[in-house]
């Protein structure tokens, strides 16, 4: 791999230091007894402080230098006199042997500059690691506002940790991300709900209908796959006698990446005994708006495309067949299969013989209704052949008891009245085998076994958290709100 120029002359520099007897990766810690945030809070004249962060910025000016520091909180100057330090100090400083991106240990006092800018003033400055790579420089905007030339986001996802340094709204979405899972957690911990892990590698691609990532396992001299759904093993625990359990798990998809696709995504799934779809709607919604008012301190969000979501419960419920019929002018509540594909061609809505009839209802609904959803909606009352985990609607036979939860035209949750009937759950699996011409091994027996023995009244929903985060956020891509979004292997 070739060097920059930029590269040759940090190298030079590192040497420079060794010859001089400065270890520019020193073993041992630093004190830190104050961070940036902390000093502008809380400002104390004088003030002792110790300190260690990035060096963003610096300038000498004769005997004098500023600069700028940056830690986990954020920025401030720093200044140097030449003869109030010592020599490791001034070799390190005037020799000009620092580099932007350096990290730096700092001691000193808390002063203001004449201008008023709060400043360290520096007694002591060691270097905790040297950077031999050039963080990407400043560019000055059209309003005159600095910026760091690193938006590229192919440059920005793979090496997330550069976007992290000089993207300082970068780190606050995944401060925002943290901040949901743990609401998230802490209200269903409050409900009583248990938090459990799952199996990654599952025996059979189980739980949903999607193409897994296969591995092999050497003892058992088996294949395994990475869990493209957790439901089944949770629902399980239901039947073991747990009231409510959760998991945020990450699961696997070896299908297609774009803008709301990642092969490796998070989901939380949620599963409480005795209770139904009806309940799981006035939880989520209620969950939703707490999330707001605590996280945001708003109901309300502005999003890129200058509509405003209002989050306050309760949220719009309008059944799936009604919805398709007010948009395409269509009742498919006793269309056929044939008959159905023949409206997606005048739809100009693309379809293969091969889809089954749920599949089909479900392309209709996401090219033609799905996008006009942007207040919190539940799409309910799916027709059977779209669930097959979902217990039958207790007024029609013809359709279920789920939900989905559109948000800014887009899915965030899918709910159900769980399924309870092992004999109907069986029936439901060899169809399902039947539509998508699997091997019968590919059936759950366990999952049916487990249901013979009882499974209560369930509602089970699972929240896609990385789409969540997304609307909350005000993110366009999924890969904006992962830390390491999946990528073409670099060629170095």
């Amino acid at each position: 791999m070739q060097l920059s120029d930029q590269e040759i002359i940090r190298r030079n520099k590192l040497k420079k230091l060794l010859l001089l007897g400065i270890d520019p990766y020193p073993s041992a810690t630093y004190p830190i007894n104050i961070t940036i945030k902390e000093i502008f809070e809380n400002y104390e004249e004088g003030k002792k402080i110790s300190i260690a962060g990035r060096l963003m910025s610096m300038r000498i000016m004769g005997k004098t230098s500023f600069a700028d520091i940056q830690d986990d909180s954020g920025r401030m100057q720093i200044y140097v006199i030449r003869d109030e330090i010592s020599q490791d100090t001034y070799n390190i400083i005037f020799k000009k042997l620092l580099d932007i991106g350096d990290i730096i240990g700092v001691k000193g006092f808390i002063f203001k500059t004449k201008l008023g800018e709060i400043t360290i003033w520096v007694k002591e400055l060691c270097l905790l690691s040297k950077s031999l790579r050039p963080i990407p420089p400043v560019k000055i905007d059209s309003h005159g506002k600095m910026h760091y030339n690193f938006s590229n986001p192919e440059q920005r996802y793979r090496m997330r940790y550069v976007d992290l340094i000089v993207n300082k709204h970068i780190k606050d979405i995944f401060i925002k991300r943290n901040q949901i899972i743990q609401f998230i957690r802490q209200y269903f911990n409050k409900k009583g709900y248990i938090e459990v892990e799952t199996p990654i590698l599952h025996p059979i691609p189980g739980g949903a209908i999607a193409k897994p990532f296969v591995t092999y396992h050497n003892a058992l001299n088996i294949p395994l796959y990475l869990r493209i759904a957790n439901e089944l093993y949770l629902k399980r625990l239901i039947v073991g006698g747990f009231k409510g359990v959760y998991e945020f798990a990450k699961d696997f998809r070896n299908e297609g990446m774009d803008r709301i696709h990642n092969p490796e995504f998070t989901i939380l799934e949620l599963y409480v005994a005795y209770k139904d779809y009806y309940w799981m709607m006035d939880f989520i919604d209620s969950m939703i708006e707490n999330m707001l008012l605590s996280i945001i301190k708003s109901t309300k969000i502005k999003i890129n495309n200058n509509n405003t979501i209002n989050f306050k419960a309760p949220f719009i419920r309008i059944p799936i067949l009604k919805a398709i019929k007010q948009h395409t002018n269509l009742d498919i509540s006793k269309m056929d299969k044939e008959t159905l594909l023949k409206n997606c061609k005048k739809l100009g809505i693309n379809t293969t013989h091969d889809m089954d009839k749920g599949k089909i209802i479900d392309e209709i609904f996401s090219e033609k209704c799905e996008k006009h959803y942007i207040q919190p909606t539940f799409i309910i009352d799916y027709p059977i052949e779209m669930s097959p985990l979902t217990k039958k609607h207790r007024n029609n036979k013809y359709l279920t008891e789920r939900f989905e939860l559109i948000i800014n035209g887009q899915e965030i949750a899918n709910a159900y009245s769980e399924l309870n009937d092992p004999i109907d759950q069986l029936e439901r699996f060899k169809e399902q085998i039947k539509i998508y011409n699997k091997n019968e091994s590919n059936i759950d027996y366990d999952f049916i076994r487990s249901l013979e023995f009882g499974m209560p009244p369930t509602a089970g929903i699972g929240i896609g958290i990385d789409r969540l985060v997304m609307l909350l956020t005000k993110q366009n891509s999924i890969q904006e709100v992962l830390l390491f979004p999946q990528m073409k292997p670099e060629k170095f």
